[in-house]
C-alpha cells in the first residue's frame, strides 16, 4: 500500500514533477501553450476565463488558479498574463508560493507581443524544469493519496461495474487514512436522498442535498428542467432510460464510507476520509476542480469511452463494457468487463483498480498521458459574461 512519489515543502506528495505553465486569462492561452511545448518537463494549463466577469466568478478563476499552481503534482509555476485582465495575478502568484513552490510571472503586454514573451517564457521554464529535475521519488504512504473520482459517457455497464470499482478503491483508500473526493452534482439528481442518506451526520447530509437545489435552481433560472433534459443522447444509445437510473449508476463510485464534509468547488479539503465537492458533470470544469482541490491521480469510469485526461494529474480510465475496452484501446487504462460477464468478482477489481492507482501515482503513465488527450479544459463559473 505504497507508492513513490515527491513529497513537497507543504507536505504534500506529488505523482508527478512538471512545472506548470499557467495561463492567467483565455487571452494568454497560445502563449502558455506556446512556451510549455518547448519544454520538456513543462506542461500548461489554459481556460476561457480572466475577463469580463462578475467578482464572484473573478473570485473563482482567482481560487482555482492558486488550487491549480499549488497541486502537489507541480514543482513549480510560470503564470503567463496579457496585462489588462481582471484576475489578480499577483494574488494568484502569492497564494501558490504559500505551497512552497518557485513561482515566475510574464506578461505579454509588459513584454511587448507575443513573440519576445514566448522566448523570454521558454528560457524561464527551461531554469525550473532543471531545477524540479533534480529532485526524486521516494516511498510514500496510501494516506497520501488524494483520488478524485469522475464517470462519464455512461451506459448500462458503467453503472454495474466500472463505477463500482472506482468505490471500492475510494473504501480502501478512506480505510487505510487517505482522501477521496466525488462530484458531479449533476449526477446526484434523483439519488440525492441515498447519498445524504450516505453522510456522517444529518448536517452534512442536507449540505449534500443544498448543493443539488442549488444546481437546479441554475438550471430552473434560465428556463430549464435538467430532470427532463437527462439522461444525454449519447447516455440513451447506452441503454439508460432516466436520470434515476444515470444517477444511481454514477454515485455507486462513493462507495460505503460516511461522507465527512461537503465542499465548494475546486477547494482542498481539510477532512481526511470520502468527502463532495459541488461541479458539474462536464469533464474540463469537474478535472479542473478535483485538480484545484489537490487531487493527485484520477479514477475516471466510463461505458461508451469518454477519451478525456488532465494535463499534470494522471486519469486512470477504467470500463466495464467489452466493446469499449476493444474499439477504445488508446484511451482506456483498465478492463473490469468481467464483472459483467461473471469471470471476475467487483472485490477482485476493486483491488486490481488500487493496483493500477498506485502504480500510475509511482510513475506509470497513463493513456491519456501517452496520447495527449488532456488539454481541453476550462473552470467552472456559473454567471454571465459581461
Amino acid at each position: 500500500m505504497e507508492f513513490q512519489g515527491y513529497r513537497r515543502l507543504d507536505g504534500r506528495v506529488g505523482t508527478r514533477n512538471y512545472v506548470g505553465v499557467i495561463s492567467t486569462v483565455v487571452c494568454a492561452n497560445e502563449v502558455a501553450e506556446d512556451i510549455a511545448r518547448q519544454v520538456d518537463g513543462a506542461v500548461s494549463f489554459t481556460h476561457h476565463q480572466g475577463c469580463c466577469q462578475t467578482p464572484v466568478d473573478i473570485r473563482r478563476v482567482n481560487e482555482t488558479l492558486v488550487g491549480l499552481g499549488s497541486n502537489p503534482n507541480l514543482a513549480a509555476v510560470l503564470l503567463v498574463s496579457l496585462g489588462c485582465e481582471s484576475t489578480a495575478v499577483e494574488e494568484v502568484a502569492a497564494g501558490i508560493r504559500q505551497a512552497g513552490k518557485q513561482v515566475e510571472i510574464i506578461g505579454i503586454q509588459e513584454i511587448g507581443g507575443a513573440a519576445r514573451t514566448r522566448a523570454e517564457g521558454t528560457l524561464i521554464v527551461q531554469d525550473l524544469v532543471a531545477a524540479a529535475s533534480a529532485l526524486r521519488r521516494e516511498p510514500c504512504s496510501i494516506t497520501d493519496i488524494v483520488l478524485g473520482m469522475k464517470c462519464g459517457s455512461s451506459d448500462t455497464t458503467q453503472g454495474l461495474s466500472a463505477t463500482p470499482a472506482v468505490g471500492f478503491a475510494s473504501d480502501t483508500i478512506v480505510a487505510a487514512g487517505g482522501t477521496t473526493i466525488i462530484g458531479e452534482i449533476t449526477e446526484f439528481i434523483g439519488a440525492e436522498h441515498i447519498m445524504a442518506a450516505h453522510a456522517a451526520t444529518p448536517e452534512i447530509g442536507e449540505q449534500v442535498l443544498d448543493l443539488v437545489r442549488r444546481m437546479e435552481d441554475r438550471a430552473k433560472a434560465v428556463g430549464c428542467d435538467m430532470r427532463g433534459g437527462q439522461p444525454t443522447g449519447g447516455n440513451i444509445k447506452g441503454g439508460l432510460t432516466t436520470i434515476e437510473e444515470k444517477s444511481l449508476g454514477a454515485i455507486a463510485k462513493a462507495g460505503t464510507a460516511p461522507i465527512r464534509a461537503v465542499y465548494e468547488y475546486g477547494v482542498r479539503p481539510t477532512t481526511k476520509g470520502l468527502v463532495v465537492m459541488d461541479s458539474p458533470g462536464r469533464e474540463p470544469e469537474i478535472l479542473t476542480g478535483l485538480a484545484a482541490a489537490g487531487c493527485n491521480v484520477i479514477a475516471f469510469a466510463t461505458g461508451r469511452g469518454a477519451p478525456q485526461g488532465f494535463p499534470f494529474v494522471p486519469v486512470v480510465k477504467l470500463t466495464g463494457n467489452a466493446r469499449t475496452w476493444e474499439k477504445m484501446r488508446d484511451h482506456m487504462d483498465l478492463s473490469v468487463a468481467g464483472i459483467i460477464d461473471g469471470s471476475e468478482s467487483l472485490p477482485a477489481a476493486g483491488q486490481r483498480l488500487v493496483a493500477a492507482l498506485l502504480e500510475v501515482a509511482s510513475g506509470k503513465r497513463t493513456r491519456a498521458e501517452i496520447t495527449g488527450y488532456t488539454r481541453a479544459m476550462d473552470i467552472y463559473v456559473t454567471g454571465p459574461v459581461i
